[in-house]
C-alpha cells in the first residue's frame, strides 16, 4: 500500500500564497479525463512502503515498460529558459518595485564569491520556506523540461539559486535561501514533472488531448512553453509519454476540526473548525526503488479558525532503496526518502528540510488482512522554528538550525475496509542563526477510516504537536508550545 503522506506548500510571491498548489491540484478536481470506474476507496496508508495493490487494479504491467526513454537534450534552450528565470524577477525587482537591492554591479557579483561573505537573511518565513522551491523548481524544469535527467536537472537548479545569489541582488548571498531553492526546488520540480507526465501519458487513447495539454502545462508550465515551442502541443505524444505507467490517487476529506493550543486540552477548553485535508499519492512500478521520484506524496490541510487557513503542508518523496529479503508473510526494505515538513498553528510555525533512512515492513495476511510498519532516522538539513525573543533584521523572528529526525508509522487494514494508521515525526535541532538554543519537535496522530460505501470513507483522528525551546542565556525562558487536535470527516477518493 501507499506510505507516508508529505505534502508541500508553495508560494508564488506573497500575494498569490496558494496558486502552485492549485496548479498541483487540478487534475485531482477532474479537468483531466477520469473515467468513473477509476473511482476506487484508497486505503488510509501513508507510510514509507509501496503502491504495490495500483498495479493489479490498473492491469498495467509496469516491469514490462522502459521507463527511461532518451530524449533530446536541448542545451541552448534549456540554458535560455534558465537564464529567464533569472533575468525574469531581476527586471521586475530593478524596473517595476525598483527595490534598492537590485541595483547589482560586476563588483558586488565578484565581492560576494569570497565565503566571508555569505550571511543568513532576515526574510519572512513564508518568503524563504516558500517562495524560494517554487523559483528553484524553474531551474530545475528548464533543464529537465528539454531532456536532460534527474542528477543533470538537479544541478542545473544548484546553480540557478547560486546565481542569484551572487548576482541577483546586492545583499550578502543568504544560506538559508541557497539550501530552500535548491533542495525545495527540485523536491517541487520533479513532482511537477512526474506529475505533468502522467497527464501527458493519456493522449495514448487519443482522447480529450486538449483538456489533458491544457492540465499538464498548468501543473508544468515549462514543459507546456516547450511543447508549444515544437509544435507537438495537442498532438500526439512521443514515446518519453507513452511508455509512463505511474499511477496518481487522491483523497479528499472534509469535516470539523477541535483544538487547543493555549491550555493543552482540546476537549473541555477547544474551539470547533471548518476541516479539509487533500492527500496526493504517485507511484510509478511496483515495488521499485531504484529511481529517484518514483513514488512520492503530499499532504495538505486546511482550517478555519487558526493562525493561517493552510496548516500543515507535507512531502515525501522517494530518493533511493532496496529490498533486504522476503519473509513467509512480507518483503521488507531500506529506503532513503527526502521531507519537506511545514506546520503553522495557533500555538507555532515550523518549516524543515530532512533526510531519512526508513526499514520498511510490509505484510499480508490474507487477502484485505495488511500490516506495514516503518521506522526511520537521519538529519534535519535545515528548520526554521520561532524565537520569541528575536527580531532579526526587519521581519525575521525565528531561529535557523540543523539536527536529527526520526520518524515512526504503522498502518493495519482490516478486510480491506478498516484502516488503522498511528504516525510519528519527531526531531531534535540546534540553533545555527539566531539565540543559541535547541529545539524538539514532537508530533503524534492517531487514525481509524472505515469505508461506507465505494468511494466513501469517514475518518476520526486525533493527534497532538509539542515543540519546546530551550535556551542558553538565562535572560530568555524556555518556552513549550503545545497543539492537541480530533478532527472528524469524511473522505472522497479518487484514483486516475
Amino acid at each position: 500500500m501507499c506510505v507516508d503522506k508529505y505534502a508541500i506548500r508553495i508560494q508564488m510571491g506573497r500575494k498569490w500564497f496558494a496558486f502552485p498548489i492549485l496548479l498541483m491540484l487540478i487534475p485531482v478536481f477532474g479537468l483531466a479525463q477520469i473515467n468513473s470506474s477509476d473511482i476506487i476507496f484508497r486505503s488510509k496508508n501513508h507510510s514509507d512502503t509501496s503502491c504495490h495493490f495500483v498495479d493489479r487494479l490498473t492491469g498495467l504491467d509496469t516491469l514490462s515498460w522502459d521507463l527511461n526513454p532518451q530524449r533530446e537534450k536541448k542545451f541552448w534552450r534549456a540554458g535560455t529558459e534558465w537564464f529567464l528565470a533569472q533575468a525574469f524577477p531581476a527586471t521586475f525587482n530593478r524596473f517595476i518595485t525598483r527595490d534598492p537591492y537590485s541595483y547589482i554591479s560586476f563588483k558586488n557579483f565578484i565581492d560576494h564569491q569570497r565565503l566571508s561573505a555569505w550571511d543568513w537573511d532576515d526574510n519572512q518565513f513564508t518568503t524563504n520556506q516558500i517562495d524560494h522551491p517554487f523559483h528553484g523548481q524553474f531551474y530545475f524544469n528548464a533543464f529537465r523540461s528539454n531532456g536532460y535527467n534527474f542528477a543533470q536537472s538537479s544541478i542545473a537548479t544548484l546553480a540557478g539559486s547560486y546565481i542569484w545569489e551572487t548576482a541577483g541582488e546586492t545583499q550578502h548571498p543568504s544560506i538559508n535561501d541557497l539550501i530552500n531553492t535548491s533542495t525545495g526546488g527540485v523536491l517541487l520540480g520533479e513532482m511537477m514533472h512526474r506529475v505533468s507526465r502522467n497527464v501527458l501519458a493519456r493522449n495514448r487513447h487519443h482522447h480529450n488531448r486538449i483538456g489533458n495539454e491544457i492540465v499538464a502545462t498548468l501543473v508544468n508550465p515549462v514543459n507546456g512553453l516547450n511543447r508549444l515551442l515544437d509544435g507537438k502541443w495537442g498532438k500526439a505524444v512521443e514515446d518519453y509519454y507513452l511508455v509512463d505507467s505511474s499511477v496518481i490517487s487522491a483523497e479528499i476529506d472534509v469535516g470539523l476540526r477541535r483544538f487547543d493550543a493555549r491550555d493543552g486540552d482540546f476537549i473541555n477548553k477547544g474551539k470547533n473548525t471548518f476541516y479539509g485535508r487533500l492527500r496526493f499519492r504517485y507511484s510509478n512500478g511496483d515495488h521499485n526503488y531504484k529511481r529517484p521520484f518514483d513514488r512520492f506524496s503530499v499532504n495538505l490541510e486546511l482550517g478555519n479558525g487558526d493562525s493561517t487557513f493552510i496548516n500543515a503542508v507535507n512531502v515525501h518523496a522517494l530518493l533511493y532503496g532496496n529490498r533486504f529479503f522476503v519473509s513467509e508473510h512480507g518483503n521488507h526494505y531500506g529506503v532513503l526518502n527526502a521531507h519537506y515538513d511545514f506546520y503553522n498553528n495557533d500555538a507555532f510555525f515550523y518549516g524543515a528540510q530532512s533526510l531519512n533512512y526508513n526499514w520498511l515492513s510490509e505484510f499480508e495476511f490474507s487477502k484485505g488482512n495488511l500490516l506495514n510498519l516503518s521506522l526511520g532516522a537521519g538529519a534535519v538539513l535545515l528548520a526554521a522554528v520561532p524565537d520569541p525573543y528575536l527580531l532579526y533584521g526587519a521581519s525575521r523572528n525565528y531561529n535557523y538550525g540543523s539536527g536529527a529526525s526520526y520518524r515512526f508509522r504503522g498502518d493495519l487494514m482490516v478486510f480491506n475496509r478498516l484502516m488503522l494508521s498511528a504516525d510519528y515525526n519527531g526531531g531534535v535541532f540546534f540553533t545555527i542563526s539566531g539565540n543559541d538554543s535547541y529545539y524538539i519537535l514532537h508530533g503524534l496522530q492517531a487514525e481509524a477510516s472505515l469505508r461506507l460505501y465505494k468511494k466513501w470513507s469517514i475518518n476520526l483522528s486525533s493527534g497532538y504537536f509539542n515543540l519546546q525551546g530551550h535556551f542558553d542565556d538565562d535572560q530568555y525562558n524556555d518556552f513549550h508550545r503545545e497543539f492537541p487536535y480530533g478532527k472528524l470527516s469524511i473522505g472522497y477518493n479518487i484514483f486516475f
